[in-house]
């Protein structure tokens, strides 16, 4: 039964498209379309992960509404996006360190890509929102100066305190977009590029601005130091020492893979949306050491290792939460501590989500 009373019950019976449908954010997306009785149809290459994966996140690749595709292909888009009444951009080059190695592929998969859905959204009229899924990483490591009232300095001063350096809140309005990686770069302009092209024609459209997404099924990639909730469970369960890059003292707004779900579904249809950028986080600061911390509660034998900070990884910050409040209405429900159990308990009755890669490097000890 639908709940009626919900801002989501008006995608009851409408077709949404979500670019990179098959991954883990936006799988969830789709997940909770059809609970809410529209008719999600997913376009995704189907190649960022092995097939077993993509059964774990729920995607079936012989379903008619998974379109195995690239988003770069124009004449593809343009017959997804014409028979859709809202869309949702999720698809991209996401790994920071995957971007850093080849700039040239993330500028084309980020960009280019972008490029093609919003012109295949300026040219049919039937599509009445896009949320373009962006990153908290185009705020970098923001403006330690920055401190708007003497509520936010005196929280600056008692993490300081917590975390030996001044932790930065993110404003939407107020905080500058300064990316430090090629990731964000291409975030930052497909924000820009989104207000320009679509705002040109008086589209309608809402950039949501995503902290540290995690949760289950998430799985890890090589030579990726994204989804630390992931790594740090996953070498742990194996008996491997987890690396702290720079000490681990870098900060994040972790926020479960739900909530973001539910938050992006929320900005694709709430007119308070309409033109605005959204941070989704919890408003809650998490170091890195804190997560590895969380981890070793339910490993209790897990070592720590410190190693060097990798190139373009944040210093970070988190999200003021008080416009997406506002405008969505809506709040995140999961705490940290409770989305690494839940992450926890599925990894333990989840096993094939760990890579055979990984094995390998437990032997090699």
């Amino acid at each position: 039964m639908h709940d009626t009373r919900s801002p989501l019950a008006r995608l009851r019976g409408s077709t949404v498209l979500v670019t990179g449908g098959a991954g883990l954010i936006g799988s969830r997306i789709v997940g909770r379309l059809r609970e809410l009785g529209a008719r999600p149809v997913a376009i995704c290459t189907l190649d960022a992960y092995p097939p077993h994966i993509y059964r774990l996140f729920g995607v079936d690749g012989t379903d008619p509404d998974m379109i195995v595709g690239d988003i770069r292909d124009t004449a593809l888009v343009a017959r997804s996006v014409a028979g859709c009444d809202y869309v949702i951009h999720a698809a991209a080059l996401a790994d920071v360190a995957a971007c850093t190695r080849a700039p040239r592929a993330a500028i084309d998969i980020n960009i280019t890509g972008l490029q093609v859905v919003l012109d295949a959204v300026v040219s049919t009229e039937r599509v009445q929102r896009l949320v373009y899924v962006s990153s908290a990483s185009v705020y970098g490591d923001g403006n330690p100066d920055e401190a708007s009232s003497a509520e936010l300095r005196t929280m600056r001063q008692m993490l300081e305190s917590v975390y030996g350096r001044v932790v930065p809140q993110f404003h939407e309005q107020t905080s500058p977009v300064r990316p430090v990686s090629v990731y964000a770069n291409t975030k930052a302009f497909g924000e820009t590029q989104t207000a320009l092209t679509l705002g040109a024609v008086g589209a309608s459209y809402t950039v949501v601005r995503y902290f540290s997404v995690y949760g289950e099924p998430q799985t890890i990639k090589p030579n990726s130091h994204s989804w630390m909730v992931a790594w740090f469970a996953a070498r742990a369960a194996l008996g491997l020492p987890l690396y702290l890059n720079g000490g681990g003292h870098q900060v994040r707004d972790l926020i479960h893979v739900d909530d973001v779900a539910e938050a992006t579904l929320r900005a694709l249809v709430s007119p308070q949306t309409h033109t605005e950028t959204i941070n989704i986080g919890t408003g809650k600061p998490t170091s890195v050491r804190q997560v590895a911390e969380l981890i070793r509660d339910h490993y209790p034998n897990v070592q720590f290792m410190e190693a060097p900070m990798p190139p373009g990884d944040p210093l970070g910050g988190y999200a003021s939460t008080r416009r997406m409040a506002a405008v969505l209405g809506w709040t995140p429900k999961i705490t940290v501590g409770d989305g690494v159990a839940r992450y926890v308990a599925w990894l333990r009755k989840t096993p094939a989500a760990l890579p055979a890669w990984l094995f390998q490097v437990t032997s090699a000890r």
